[in-house]
């Protein structure tokens, strides 16, 4: 099998376990910032098991652990905020707001890679814009704080996307997901107690027993096997085609919530439409590139 291949299949299964995030941060009755807290502590408790951490910390420069160190302080604000997003509105638009991921990509990755510009990547990323105008009109009032939370989500996501892309020849991927998850779990824990002494009401700390499932399932399956499958690909394709097929994260997560968490009810037709706007972009991409190639 070619490496590229191998890639995309790793990528698209991995995109597959992101999409079911969204459904266990649903059903997860933590709020967004506890749950993050013990969605890395876990995560990062079974990579350090998989890993001889300390002799590979050791080949790797102080300057590039504290890189990683800072990327990982992005990942925390993400996932922080897509949980939000998800508790402001539903899994399905927290989904699809990340899904603008690709369009933020395309401007950021040559000003942080420092490469061309790509007006194909441009164009794409522009035209999911429509389909976001769309879902925005097609929701009430009060779950468009939750479409607010999960564009900054995006942005977050492309911004540490690209950066791993910059450092991923540099260190291999598991250890990158270590030092990152890491980092944000010590992130969090700064951060925690200023969220509960300024919080209006106390959020809980400790899960319940069926929280307990559901975190299990969320950081060893959904954020430790994803998370190393995803930074594998990257190795064999670039940011923005990573982005574009995590687009597909909202395809797998709405039809996940319609079966699961029967979201259907609350959403309607104009708002799947500009669903299936964003997911033929993803499918526009590959002919594109390879053509204007």
């Amino acid at each position: 099998m070619k490496p590229t291949t191998k890639a995309y299949l790793e990528l698209h299964l991995a995109v597959f376990l992101f999409g079911f995030t969204a459904i266990l941060g649903d059903m997860i009755t933590l709020s967004a910032s506890v749950l993050v807290w013990w969605r890395v502590l876990i995560t990062s408790i079974s990579l350090f098991f998989l890993l001889r951490f300390g002799k590979r910390m050791s080949k790797i420069s102080k300057k590039l652990q504290r890189i990683l160190f800072g990327i990982g302080v992005l990942v925390a604000l993400h996932w922080i905020t897509f949980f939000a997003a998800i508790k402001y509105s539903n899994a399905s638009i927290a989904l699809i707001a990340l899904a603008t991921a690709s369009f933020f990509t395309a401007v950021l990755e040559p000003l942080i890679l420092k490469k061309p510009f790509s007006l194909v990547e441009i164009g794409l990323g522009l035209m999911i814009v429509p389909g976001m105008i769309l879902v925005v009109n097609n929701i009430d009032l009060d779950m468009q704080a939750g479409i607010i939370l999960g564009i900054i989500s995006a942005i977050l996501a492309a911004t540490f996307s690209i950066l791993n892309k910059k450092y991923i020849d540099d260190v291999e991927p598991m250890t990158i997901t270590f030092i990152e998850l890491s980092a944000a779990w010590i992130f969090i824990s700064c951060c925690l107690p200023f969220i509960f002494y300024y919080s209006e009401v106390t959020p809980t700390f400790w899960p319940t027993s069926h929280d307990v499932i559901y975190l299990l399932i969320l950081a060893l399956v959904c954020t430790t096997f994803a998370y190393i499958l995803n930074l594998r690909a990257l190795k064999h394709l670039t940011a923005f085609a990573s982005n574009l097929t995590i687009n597909l994260e909202p395809v797998y997560g709405i039809i996940l919530a319609w079966l699961i968490l029967n979201e259907n009810e609350e959403l309607n037709s104009g708002f799947y439409f500009g669903c299936l706007m964003i997911v033929a972009v993803v499918f526009a991409y590959p002919v594109l590139k390879k053509r204007f190639k």
